[in-house]
């Protein structure tokens, strides 16, 4: 194959592109903007679905490896009122359709499955111009350039490459998260590690509430969930981590019990804000020829267990596409975005208002039903 492809971004969609496209023989280049694979956290516990994440992790023909590295028994859900009392629960069943994986286990799992050489760290994306005929050069904040026959953009939310595309920029959700970690927490933060059990847990009021997920090696990842406005920002400084804590868990105001407010209060790590950001229902753009996206770069949407999913089957498709045109990209690109918009603005929906239904103002209700529906 003569043609070159170039991916910008080291996530789950590029790196999976990247993998399905080796397993059929066919070579890419990665340009990642963090110096290094550990260079910062690789966020929290990822459930990986069947019918999407699952199906691409086969076509990367790692799934052996991907099943060796899940938390069994992470999939369980319980809720609690904000006395901290269980009002429903559903347990992990074991059939693996959702079986939770750690985001950083997963992305070494792909970059290791590459050739040495693959990923170039410390290339950020500063620049891209359309030379003619579908190609394009690419300026890098090092001062590097390089010219590429097609270009994905698998640089997530805030991508440089839709930028090129589209224009469209991420939207304020109205929402905050505020997560903090506790270690070791079967020896020393016995009474969370059974408040949370071995899966998810949910306490929520109206616009507000806890989070937390059990997660591999033995920690627990806590989220506090707030509805606040997009000019909103701590009282603070969120580097004193006893202050900050305590702060977060003001915000939840009264009514809470003690042992859910441990949760944050006991964090052994500073809180993290994170403001929670989508695009436009139904993004798409219009085509042009060498340069597309996938994953949170083509449709970022409010987190609801599916974006990571739709990120890893958006780069295995688009490495099958080019499989079967490898001498012809247009015809590759045009096939894949046509199956992928209608799917992604389907996907888009539901995870706007699955992200309501589950932190939205009517969460604990909902929340509540879904798990009785569950049980039936």
């Amino acid at each position: 194959m003569s043609n070159s492809i170039t991916i910008i971004g080291a996530g789950l969609a590029g790196l999976t592109l990247a993998r399905v496209l080796h397993v059929h023989g066919i070579t890419s280049t990665v340009y990642e903007a963090e110096p290094s694979p550990t260079a910062r956290t690789q966020g929290g516990q990822l459930d990986i679905h069947d019918f999407n994440g699952q199906l691409a992790l086969k076509d990367c023909e790692l799934f052996d490896e991907f099943l060796s590295i899940i938390n069994m028994g992470g999939s369980a859900m319980r809720l609690l009122d904000a006395n901290a009392r269980i009002v429903g629960e559903i347990p992990d069943d074991g059939k693996l359709e959702n079986p939770e994986v750690l985001r950083g286990d997963l992305r070494k799992l792909l970059i290791d499955s590459l050739p040495d050489g693959t990923i170039h760290w410390n290339h950020k994306l500063d620049k891209l111009e359309a030379l003619g005929n579908g190609r394009h050069s690419m300026t890098f904040a090092n001062g590097a350039k390089a010219e590429t026959d097609l270009v994905v953009g698998a640089d997530g939310a805030w991508s440089k490459v839709r930028v090129f595309l589209s224009g469209a920029r991420p939207e304020y959700m109205g929402t905050v998260w505020i997560d903090t970690f506790l270690f070791d927490v079967e020896r020393k933060h016995k009474r969370s590690a059974d408040l949370v059990g071995s899966g998810a847990m949910l306490a929520m009021l109206p616009g507000k509430g806890i989070f937390a997920h059990r997660e591999a090696n033995d920690v627990i990842h806590t989220y506090v969930v707030l509805k606040k406005p997009a000019d909103w920002k701590p009282e603070v400084d969120f580097s004193s981590s006893d202050a900050a804590l305590a702060y977060v868990a003001k915000q939840l105001g009264s009514g809470w019990a003690s042992d859910l407010l441990a949760l944050i209060t006991d964090g052994e790590t500073n809180p993290v804000l994170r403001p929670i950001y989508g695009l436009p229902v139904a993004h798409h753009w219009n085509h042009v020829a060498g340069v597309t996206l996938i994953g949170d770069a083509a449709h970022l949407a409010p987190p609801d267990g599916d974006g990571a999913n739709w990120a890893l089957y958006d780069g295995a498709e688009l490495a099958k596409a080019l499989a079967a045109n490898p001498e012809k990209f247009d015809a590759a690109i045009l096939a894949f975005e046509e199956e992928m918009f209608p799917r992604s603005a389907a996907a888009s929906i539901e995870g706007h208002q699955s992200f309501e239904r589950t932190f939205g103002y009517n969460a604990p209700e909902n929340l509540l039903k879904m798990l009785n529906e569950a049980a039936v």
